[in-house]
């Protein structure tokens, strides 16, 4: 958008939150026709620049979030509401950052929503006002790149304006992050560009920025600057600043143990001299990605340990201080034991006082949108890369070549880049995202080959793209024009004449840039002005793994193999924000990445229920943590902090409202024969019984099953022969368990599913007395090779969220929906339900699934092998009433990583990695 388009929006924005009541389509362009004849408006809007103004500005306005959830300590007591009638509190902070949120067109409700949950977090914070000694300890669960930076700069200005004095942001272990999220506090909260005063030109030190610019009164002291860390000397000299803290003092620092030594040395001398007052000021603690480095795993890495040890020393120091730990992924936060307190190492970071869920705005891209609901237009698989650069390589691994799709993927950037231009967003940035190796030297190798992709389009298009048609006769512009034509023709503004017009600014401005901890590495500057806004591909691993923004990305090329929950998430950079563009973004990705990230949305968005209705059961941060420690998917999570012994250790697993399917299990004959037989056994049985095998569309439901022939029918299968390792949690003996303890009551009448699939490609097989369509799913082509199938490609699941459907009555199905709707307010109307919200409904009885599965993969001629068919099962368990609900597993960490692998547990601690 133009420069003045821009400046319009901005006023428009403000203009309506000033103003009371809702706004409609009508009142947003009286607004706009207003402010169009001011003088600096005058004469420079055209009509269709200002109908699409009022277009965007609808849009946002339409967007809407929710205020989460909260689950509290016992003896939470609010204190905020009474000090702000008192008029002890005053607003200043928080109403400058205001502003700065309207000025940059976020939606009243979105705004409306962050105000009133910063409110939420602050009154869980100690009173600034109690003098005597407290310390509080909460974590807030946000989205992945979903505005946690803007919510925590919210509660930093509202802990200011209540009273905190001292407030220490910890931003990720890695400079870019760091000097990114100062870069942020400076902007919402300090009001200063920090690195313009750490020079020693006094001209050059008052650079008024954000916030700033609505009140310059009473600017907070930053010992950290978006230039360098925490350092002593510095912090030494600004403490005339400090004087007697009418102003807050905040540090940005690096979550790195050198940082914190200088930080906790600094603090211990100033304290012992008493040249400040600063231990006796009340203190909050910002913790960035909690889940990283933070947690104390006394086994490991002493790195780590030390870090956490810090982090509770620092944390000591003060008579009255509050930890709040951000995080997208909860998990290792909730594995922390909150009775591992002591007094050398002081009171740990569980979050014993409060845990609240963000909702993410309706207009949040994130895992639902892209691997769910717009798979195929989001998502382009990668299946050409094992023999160029595969999943597992070592350091001095050669990219003499890239893989085509990766090349493909360049030419999508450079194209969506072109469409964006046209739009009118050429002063926007744009970003490109190419994860693929954990090694910084390969990741050097890379980032040269796509520079050299870059420069060849570069050069084609200098040479022929002003020549209209006759331009398509150049390869590299040919490439593009088929690149467009199978992505982009169908978005808007994007007819090929428009596009070809914008490549050549593209090319001129676009960076390849490699972003790591080695010394190539280059930072990611969205600062640097103009009316273009930044074009960069950037080439990383880890490094972009974390915190870090890119802003505008667009494309994504992603190619690595974690399997732990938290790694995946998190290198999901391309969750977030994408208005006006959303249409023209891709993510490259493994098929069995696919149904990674489309399998842990489903237990992500299951722990935010479950933060729901905890809070409305009134349970406390304990309570919400086991029930957190007993999700069966929480072992994959477990396992990154547990794998570094070799001993077993116990597992609580609850089965509640859970689905396990049999996504593993070895190909050997005789166990494929026997599971065959247990099946048309139970088949038989049930016929025995007298129960009716009613026809679905998709196959055949019986009602009523005696709980016995299940047991029966799970006694005999088998997943894996002794010492094979295969799907944990398809262990009949858990499973058997948690049946038994509720065999008499809510366990003892179960419905049958007999699934056969509705598709074309294999022939109708018998199984007992029934004819059955296998169901083709593609399998592991390593573990095929070694006689095990493992479910892979686009879903890991064997099945469909819509088999839990059966044996619900329509009243039962629309309460369900009804429920994800109430739960889910953001999700679209054709959004794909959670499957959990079947299995939740009042009268739910547990579902046995059974389907036969036709295992497939690729040979090397890229021809489809099929394997023998095999039967597979799917227990959907529903809720429990029954105390507990737990059973105990004891967990091999061995077997761990022989099931889970551990390429990419210490990825962060070799020094050959980024």
């Amino acid at each position: 958008m133009k420069q003045i388009l821009s400046s319009l929006e901005g006023m428009t924005s403000m203009y309506m939150a000033s103003q009371p009541g809702p706004h409609t389509a009508q009142s947003i362009r009286e607004i706009i026709a207003q402010l169009r004849v001011m003088p600096m408006f005058a004469g420079q809007v055209e009509d269709d620049d200002a109908e699409e103004l009022a277009r965007l500005i609808e849009e946002k306005y339409g967007i809407s979030m929710g205020f989460g959830a909260i689950v509290d300590a016992e003896d939470f007591r609010p204190w905020l509401h009474d000090a702000r009638i008192n008029g002890e509190i005053g607003d200043f902070y928080w109403g400058r950052y205001r502003k700065l949120l309207n000025l940059k067109g976020l939606p009243k409700s979105v705004i409306d929503a962050t105000d009133e949950v910063t409110d939420r977090v602050l009154d869980r914070l100690g009173d600034p006002r109690n003098l005597s000694p407290w310390s509080r300890r909460g974590m807030v669960v946000g989205h992945v790149q979903s505005g946690k930076t803007a919510n925590y700069t919210g509660l930093i200005c509202k802990a200011a304006d209540a009273g905190y004095r001292l407030i220490v942001v910890i931003a990720g272990i890695h400079n870019n992050l760091r000097n990114q999220t100062q870069a942020r506090i400076d902007e919402g909260f300090i009001g200063r560009d920090t690195g313009r005063l750490a020079h020693a030109n006094k001209a050059q030190r008052q650079k008024i920025i954000g916030v700033g610019r609505f009140g310059d009164s009473q600017f907070p002291v930053s010992l950290t600057n978006t230039i360098k860390d925490f350092n002593k000397d510095t912090a030494t000299s600004n403490t005339s600043q400090i004087g007697q803290y009418n102003v807050p003092v905040v540090l940005v620092i690096k979550k790195n143990s050198s940082t914190l030594k200088n930080l906790l040395e600094w603090l211990e001398e100033h304290s012992a001299t008493g040249a400040t007052k600063m231990v006796s000021q009340p203190m909050l603690l910002i913790d960035d990605e909690a889940d990283n480095a933070s947690i104390n795993t006394a086994y490991a890495r002493d790195e780590v340990t030390r870090i956490n040890g810090q982090l509770r020393q620092l944390l000591s120091m003060f008579h009255r201080s509050c930890y709040v730990g951000y995080t997208a992924t909860p998990f290792a936060n909730i594995f922390i034991d909150p009775d591992t307190d002591d007094d050398a190492l002081k009171q740990d970071l569980f979050p014993r006082h409060f845990i609240i869920g963000l909702d993410a705005p309706s207009n949040y891209f994130g895992a639902q949108k892209v691997f769910l609901d717009a798979r195929e237009r989001h998502v382009r698989l990668i299946d050409d890369n094992e023999d160029i650069l595969p999943m597992k390589h070592k350091i001095d691994h050669p990219v003499d070549v890239l893989p085509e799709s990766l090349i493909r993927a360049v030419r999508a950037f450079v194209v969506a880049r072109a469409i964006r231009n046209a739009r009118g967003q050429q002063g926007a940035h744009a970003s490109m995202l190419i994860n693929a190796s954990r090694f910084t030297d390969v990741q050097g190798r890379l980032r040269s080959r796509v520079a050299d992709v870059v420069d060849r389009i570069r050069a084609a298009v200098a040479v022929d793209g002003a020549k209209g048609h006759a331009a398509l006769r150049s390869p590299e512009i040919a490439a593009l024009h088929a690149v467009w034509k199978s992505e982009f023709t169908e978005a808007e503004g994007a007819d090929w004449p428009a596009v070809q017009a914008r490549l050549h600014e593209v090319l001129v401005a676009a960076r390849v840039v490699e972003v790591n901890a080695s010394k190539r590495s280059q930072p990611l500057d969205y600062d640097q002005g103009g009316e273009h806004g930044v074009t960069v591909i950037a080439v990383g691993g880890f490094s972009l793994s974390r915190g870090l923004t890119l802003e505008g990305l667009t494309i994504s090329y992603f190619l690595r193999n974690s399997m732990m929950y938290d790694t995946l998430m998190q290198m999901g950079r391309w969750f977030g924000y994408r208005p006006g563009y959303e249409d023209l973004c891709r993510v490259w990705i493994p098929a069995d990445g696919v149904g990674w990230y489309a399998h842990i949305h489903e237990a992500m968005d299951d722990l935010q229920t479950q933060l729901k209705r905890m809070e409305l059961a009134k349970a406390t941060p304990e309570q919400f943590g086991l029930a957190v420690r007993s999700h069966p998917e929480s072992l994959i999570v477990t396992a990154r902090n547990k794998m570094g012994t070799g001993k077993e250790f116990p597992m609580k697993v609850s089965l509640e409202e859970k689905l396990v399917e049999t996504t593993r299990i070895v190909a050997e004959e005789g166990l494929m024969r026997r599971n065959f037989a247990a099946g048309e056994a139970l088949l038989q049985d049930l016929v025995s019984d007298g129960l009716a095998f009613e026809k679905r569309s998709r196959g055949h439901l019986v009602n009523g099953v005696a709980v016995g022939r299940i047991d029966a029918f799970l006694r005999t299968f088998r997943t894996d022969p002794a010492n094979v390792p295969a799907d944990l949690l398809t262990d009949p003996k858990l499973i058997r368990d948690y049946i038994a303890a509720r065999a008499d009551s809510e366990l003892r009448l179960w419905d049958v599913f007999i699934a056969s699939s509705t598709g074309k490609e294999f022939d109708p097989v018998a199984f007992g007395h029934l004819d059955l369509v296998p169901y083709g799913r593609s399998v592991d082509p390593r573990d095929f090779a070694k006689g095990v199938l493992t479910i892979s490609g686009t879903s890991r699941r064997v099945g469909s969220a819509e088999d839990e459907r059966e044996g619900l009555t329509d009243d039962q199905i629309a309460a369900a929906e009804n429920a994800f709707r109430r739960d889910r307010p953001e999700a679209k109307p054709k959004s794909t339900i959670n499957p959990s919200y079947y299995r939740s409904v009042e009268g739910r009885r547990p579902l046995l699934i059974l389907r036969l599965v036709r295992p497939k993969v690729e040979d090397a001629d890229g021809k489809t092998v099929y394997g023998k068919d095999i039967l597979a099962w799917g227990l959907s368990f529903p809720s429990s009433k029954i105390a507990g609900g737990t059973v105990e597993y004891i967990v091999n960490t061995i077997r761990m990583r022989e099931m889970f692998g551990d390429e990419e547990i210490e990825e962060e601690a070799r020094g050959d990695t980024d």
